[in-house]
């Protein structure tokens, strides 16, 4: 698996374009901003996105996935449902750091401790609830490649 951090926000918040060389899909990791940016990244890289995962429910973690999700029509997974009220509050977060106004977002899937991510069967990511920075804050281990 190959990957590529894309400093995002104000805050210089990572976002990582993570893919596989041979089949040329890939996942974003935590796009929190600069949607625009994320879209060039991905576009010249000639990668076709196949879903977007999220850690936590902060803003600058969250706040272009849903505009990337529609843009490339693809689904977005986690964090775990105890960060649906860090979600359901974009607009507030986004009105208290003097943003433009981000809307709510409800995944596609809540992920779960010991769930796992299959990306085509070309690589597991195992799911790892770790609770502390936000309620519902995940991290991804790889579990398996096969690229």
């Amino acid at each position: 698996m190959n990957y590529r951090i894309i400093p995002v926000t104000a805050f210089s918040q990572n976002c990582s374009l993570i893919w596989c060389e041979q089949t040329r899909l890939a996942a974003l990791v935590d796009p929190g901003g600069d949607a625009e940016k994320i879209k060039q990244e991905v576009d010249d890289s000639g990668l076709t996105l196949m879903q977007i995962l999220l850690t936590h429910g902060h803003l600058d973690h969250v706040g272009a996935a849903a505009e990337l999700a529609q843009h490339y029509g693809v689904p977005v997974f986690g964090p775990e449902k105890e960060d649906e009220f860090w979600l359901q509050g974009l607009p507030a977060q986004s009105r208290m750091f003097g943003l433009e106004e981000c809307q709510p977002l409800t995944p596609d899937r809540w992920l779960n401790e010991g769930d796992t991510i299959q990306h085509r069967g070309m690589w597991t990511l195992q799911v790892l609830h770790c609770p502390g920075h936000t309620p519902g804050h995940v991290v991804f281990l790889m579990i398996g490649q096969s690229c």
